[in-house]
């Protein structure tokens, strides 16, 4: 198996997280790899609420929730904030931008800012959440689930393949900052690259890249590795910094300046 990545994009304030719930990954068997990219599991107990702060990929993910459920987390748009007080934990499945539509043929578009029951996707999911929550070990949950998702295993389909790889290429490197760039790179009309998007991955490719350069930003000012706000901006391919920091503050809450200097703090609170 190929081990999930352990990059903490996506993850706002991850210092000040870490401190408040525990993170652990899992890479999928190698029947589902294809559409699911990683497990994720969190667990917090906690006395006093806090509130988990995440800008989400472009991805749909399960969730089995204790206590909750099993729910569909369509693509999120916003800035997803979930309040842990008490005991909890959620065991999730991330999949491949694209990788859901493959498997139920579903528009993903229609799930995009939308939770829903696991049941209202996959009607013979009824019990999979009690047999998920009966086994002690992430390892036999990951088998639980996966039994029941190669019942669902899809065809190989070029058109996925198609939107994995050009996602696949928004998410690693930088100098794409325009769908232009895109549609030029694999030689794709503009309206099918977008059809496609809206039918795998939920969200347009625009969508996608801005995103994409975001979780690049925001982890890089998390870490302290930004000298120059305005280099930055370039690199992430960004027609200046206003437009920078217009976009970030309208996703994040907090202006780029604001953010690096609020993680400089949490970080000093970690380590000392």
């Amino acid at each position: 198996m190929t081990q999930p990545s352990d990059s903490e994009k996506g993850i706002l304030h991850p210092q000040e997280q870490a401190r408040h719930r525990t993170l652990q990954r899992l890479a999928p068997g190698a029947a589902v790899a294809r559409f699911v990219e990683w497990y994720w599991i969190v667990e917090w107990e906690l006395d006093e609420p806090y509130t988990a702060e995440v800008l989400p990929y472009p991805s749909v993910n399960v969730t089995f929730e204790q206590p909750g459920g099993a729910f569909v987390n369509g693509v999120c748009t916003r800035k997803f904030e979930r309040q842990l007080i008490g005991r909890g934990r959620v065991f999730g499945a991330k999949f491949w931008a694209g990788g859901f539509g493959a498997i139920t043929g579903l528009d993903v578009g229609a799930l995009s800012d939308q939770v829903v029951p696991l049941t209202d996707v996959f009607p013979d999911g009824d019990r999979l959440a009690d047999l998920v929550f009966a086994e002690e070990s992430d390892v036999r949950r990951r088998a639980v689930f996966e039994a029941f998702l190669h019942d669902h295993l899809a065809a190989p389909d070029p058109s996925y393949e198609l939107v994995r790889t050009i996602v696949t290429a928004m998410a690693t490197d930088r100098s794409l900052a325009r769908v232009d760039e895109i549609t030029a790179r694999f030689d794709i009309p503009i309206r099918t690259l977008q059809r496609l998007f809206r039918r795998y991955v939920g969200v347009g490719p625009k969508w996608v890249l801005q995103r994409y350069r975001l979780h690049d930003g925001a982890e890089l000012l998390a870490r302290g590795e930004v000298a120059e706000l305005a280099d930055l901006s370039a690199s992430l391919g960004y027609f200046d910094q206003a437009h920078f920091s217009k976009e970030f503050k309208q996703q994040i809450g907090l202006t780029p300046a604001e953010y690096a200097a609020r993680t400089a703090t949490e970080r000093q609170t970690t380590y000392r």
